[in-house]
């Protein structure tokens, strides 16, 4: 139906056609959402979704044909542009606003887009990443190759979603001019390794519920192998937990798995502060030590820890305990053999194999070295009094309402205390 031949520009014709043909499109979705679909044919409902589909993409490119012409409605209105009108009358978003204004100026400089659009071939975020991808090509490019890469692109639309067609866009120029595509991604991925280095940053909030909320943003390389890191130590756990009946949140097995990290991680890679390693000093009373219910203060700030996770934290923890006497005095400034030796440990997996708690079955890579008799109690690290067990069994056999009998297999044996 053309619209322009009926068209007054003078503003004198009754007969207004962009209002007939308005009027005709709501009356036809008031009849359709006026059906109950529930009573439709499977047929029709595909029917439906596909020429819906088509028309929402001819609904965008009128709307985007509008709004690339919609400079006199802010000139009226004292609008910046058309985006301010949007907010203000039809309470649009300013942020989606302005990025509908930027989509309609990008389409109106591409004819094939544009002309995908009107035929619903094209929908809206297609074009969007289509006329990205374009504007961030090589400014060398010349017009043929412009020419070139928009019609592959609007081609691959017609077969691609849009995040498999942001791929492409992402790499058109190698398709168009393969020589100069190496350079110009070398330039790219410098400029993008350079900004996320910029955005890095870490930051943490203690919750004063015994936990830390930690944000974090890094580059895409670093949060992938981050990632591979703690899906490696999360699945062993994930896959014990649930044979033992406790299917833990996944999310939270990730966090556990986080905590190991920054638990084993090797301290002789820190650097020095005034010709010390980076230490973490634990302060207790030596009465406390002993308690189930007693607590430690964490570093020199007096975070307060219970004596339980102080115990299981001086088993394989690169940290020096501090035990006080009644008068405050030192009687203990770490133990340097408290710590299972390396070499120790590689023999404790040779021997134990996994985890020695009776129901769990973490791989030997997964564990730590336990004392059996407690570093508080005076026991040393030899192979004859450490076992090794995974990170979850570790924190459990420490619990005070937990205890735990050695079975003549060697194996750990759990029960809760009466």
């Amino acid at each position: 139906m053309s619209l322009e031949h009926d068209v007054d520009h003078w503003g004198t014709n009754p007969d207004n056609p962009i209002d007939t043909a308005l009027t005709a499109i709501e009356s036809s979705l008031h009849d359709l959402l006026t059906s109950d679909p529930v009573y439709w044919r499977t047929s029709q409902k595909k029917d439906l979704l596909a020429r819906l589909e088509k028309i929402h993409a001819q609904q965008a490119a009128l709307k985007l044909r509008v709004l690339a012409t919609a400079g006199d409605i802010a000139e009226e209105t004292g609008a910046k542009d058309a985006s301010g009108w949007m907010r203000t009358e039809l309470l649009v978003d300013k942020t989606i606003g302005r990025a509908q204004v930027k989509l309609a100026t990008a389409v109106a400089k591409y004819d094939l887009v544009a002309a995908g659009l009107a035929e619903g071939v094209v929908s809206q975020d297609k074009a969007r990443v289509i006329t990205k991808a374009l504007d961030q090509t090589d400014p060398a490019a010349s017009s043929e190759d412009l020419a070139l890469a928009e019609k592959l692109l609007v081609d691959h639309a017609t077969r691609l979603t849009a995040n498999e067609l942001r791929i492409v866009g992402n790499k058109i120029l190698a398709e168009i001019d393969p020589e100069r595509f190496e350079a110009a991604e070398a330039k790219a991925l410098q400029r993008e390794e350079e900004h996320a280095q910029r955005r890095t940053f870490f930051s943490s909030r203690d919750n004063g519920d015994g936990t830390i909320d930690l944000h974090a943003r890094v580059s895409r390389a670093v949060g992938m192998r981050l990632r591979t890191i703690l899906d490696s130590l999360a699945q062993p756990r994930k896959w014990s937990a649930e044979d033992k009946g406790h299917k833990a949140p996944y999310d939270r097995l990730l966090g556990q798995a986080f905590a190991r990290v920054v638990e084993t991680y090797d301290v002789d890679l820190l650097p020095r502060h005034g010709g010390h390693a980076t230490t973490v000093f634990i302060t207790m009373n030596l009465e406390d030590l002993h308690k189930d219910l007693g607590t430690a203060a964490l570093g020199f700030d007096g975070d307060q820890i219970t004596a339980a996770e102080a115990r299981r934290m001086a088993c394989n923890a690169d940290l020096v305990p501090v035990v006080l006497g009644t008068d405050s005095e030192i009687l203990d400034l770490g133990r340097t053999t408290r710590l299972a030796h390396p070499i120790q440990h590689r023999a404790l997996r040779l021997g134990d194999q996994g985890c020695q708690a009776e129901d769990c079955d973490a791989p030997a890579a997964w564990t730590e070295a336990h004392h059996l008799k407690p570093w508080s109690e005076g026991g040393r690290s030899d192979l004859a009094n450490m076992v090794l067990l995974c990170h979850s069994d570790h924190r459990r056999i420490h619990e005070p309402d937990v205890t735990y009998q050695r079975l003549p297999d060697g194996r750990i044996r759990f029960t809760r205390r009466t």
